[in-house]
């Protein structure tokens, strides 16, 4: 009686003697997996470590009152600041919560008192950038400079990393849902895989916001804001992911990886902010889904959702527009059949 193993079992197996001694595979074979590791690993690191190397403070916005003040930051400062002129101290505190800048700075000419506003959610790297240039300044003219924080972060995100972390969580599941979805292209009709991507990008959302939010305490935006962001964010990275995979074939899970989980994370402006990134990484930060997210997720928890409609307007545009791409898909291969014959 014989005993037949399992597909598994007999696919570990040689068929033939013909079949061990086969012609070599060819080359491409070999060397494609191979450039893709590395061209991943070097782009990782090179995002990652390189942009951490020399972040160095570019027209980062703040607002000074009065206008002789103001003249002279922007003077000795330059470049370094991009200075808003304001009326008062008040009027300028009120720009740094509604985030137009990240810090505001008064003084009066008969003083040699200085004070420092500044809002210490824009990011741990951006705001002791503001108060090392301010510093400076107070310490060259023979001021003293008092600082005050007045958009600290909660208790239980005390280095304001947990956007990150949570846009990084998020499309990290966004990415691993599209990549295993591309597989099921033969078991699952394309509005059944839309279906999938959309639903289970709405739970990764959900998930997501109940965790940092109620249970952690990390992120203190509203719950059905903030899973409303976290569903973009999870549907663009999904349906970005299904479109390069649905176009590029395998080469597209790869290009995914860097477009998403390398250089769009790398420039989120969480880290890092985004007004002490090369001018390269600053141009593309907001655009990239992961970047928008921070934003997104920023502003709803510290900034009473001022700046949000621009960064969810973006997630939502990546989403439809992957989206609309890969439904379109089978048509253009029809289309392509027709014409070939």
């Amino acid at each position: 009686m014989s005993t037949r193993l399992g597909p598994a079992a007999e696919a570990d197996l040689p068929t033939t003697t013909a079949t061990s001694s086969a012609t070599a595979p060819p080359v491409r074979l070999w060397l494609q997996p191979t450039v893709i590791a590395l061209v991943v690993v070097a782009a990782f690191i090179g995002c990652y470590v390189g942009l951490q190397r020399n972040p160095q403070p570019h027209r980062v916005p703040v607002a000074v009152a009065g206008q002789e003040l103001a003249g002279e930051i922007s003077q000795v400062l330059g470049d370094s600041v991009d200075v808003h002129p304001v009326a008062d101290a008040a009027t300028g505190r009120a720009e740094v919560e509604r985030r137009d800048v990240v810090a505001a700075l008064s003084g009066r000419a008969a003083s040699d008192r200085l004070r420092l506003e500044v809002g210490g959610a824009n990011g741990q790297s951006t705001t002791t950038a503001v108060k090392s240039l301010i510093s400076a300044y107070a310490h060259g003219s023979g001021q003293r400079l008092a600082t005050v924080d007045v958009v600290p972060f909660v208790r239980f995100d005390s280095r304001g990393l947990a956007g990150f972390y949570l846009a990084f969580g998020v499309t990290l599941a966004g990415f691993v849902l599209a990549q295993n979805v591309l597989g099921l292209a033969n078991h699952l009709h394309l509005q059944h895989r839309f279906w999938l991507l959309s639903g289970a990008s709405v739970a990764i959302g959900i998930v997501a916001t109940v965790i940092a939010g109620p249970i952690l305490g990390a992120v203190p935006a509203p719950v059905m804001p903030l899973a409303f962001a976290l569903t973009l964010l999870a549907g663009a990275a999904a349906f970005t992911t299904k479109l390069l995979g649905t176009y590029l074939g395998p080469v597209g899970v790869p290009v995914a990886t860097l477009l998403l989980l390398t250089v769009g994370n790398s420039t989120s402006g969480a880290a890092i902010g985004p007004d002490l990134l090369p001018a390269a990484a600053h141009a593309v930060s907001a655009l990239l889904p992961p970047g928008a997210a921070v934003r997104a997720v920023t502003d709803l928890s510290y900034f009473h959702g001022a700046q949000a409609v621009q960064p969810l307007a973006t997630l939502a545009l990546w989403a439809l527009i992957a989206a609309i791409l890969v439904g379109l898909r089978p048509r253009l291969r029809r289309r392509r059949t027709r014409v070939a014959t």
